[in-house]
């Protein structure tokens, strides 16, 4: 069993997650659009916090940066759920994750933005593996992704007393 900031994440709720992974991974690229064109969906003002979209006239799921960052935003949240139990935080590259506090930071993400993003990630993945979904792997890959929120947020707040 795992704790970070007063939650657990079990066995069980690995377990939940690797597996699922597993299946999704091979999809990455299209599960990751479907995240973000998702994301996009509920909180449509969040293209703005994407210079690249700000600044083109295709439709989202034609741009061809957006598919690109969605996979690499994806993978990435996906790969930290996964070595949750196993380094006990949120593994990302130490230097990634000073660069992904500053990144939030600087374009002003705010907790709205993590909750949309959050909705948003259950959405591909239940579709993906729907005869593994249940209330468990929903809130397993809840608790993940809060860790790595978590992990974002502390970056963004070291920022903001640099700043």
């Amino acid at each position: 069993m795992t704790t970070y900031e007063g939650k657990v994440f079990t066995e069980e709720q690995e377990a939940l997650v690797v597996k699922s992974w597993n299946v999704m991974k091979k999809n990455a690229a299209e599960l990751g659009l479907k995240f973000f064109l998702k994301i996009f969906e509920i909180a449509p003002s969040a293209q703005k916090l994407f210079s690249f979209l700000r600044e083109s006239n295709v439709p989202l799921e034609q741009n061809p940066k957006l598919k690109p960052h969605a996979m690499a935003v994806f993978v990435m949240t996906c790969e930290s759920a996964v070595q949750l139990r196993k380094s006990g935080k949120a593994t990302v590259r130490e230097s990634s994750l000073k660069k992904l506090g500053a990144v939030h930071f600087n374009y002003g993400v705010v907790d709205e933005h993590f909750e949309v993003t959050k909705f948003a990630l259950w959405r591909p993945n239940k579709e993906a593996v729907p005869e593994m979904w249940s209330a468990e792997t929903k809130n397993a890959w809840g608790e993940a992704y809060d860790c790595l929120v978590a992990a974002i947020k502390a970056e963004m707040k070291a920022c903001s007393q640099a700043s």
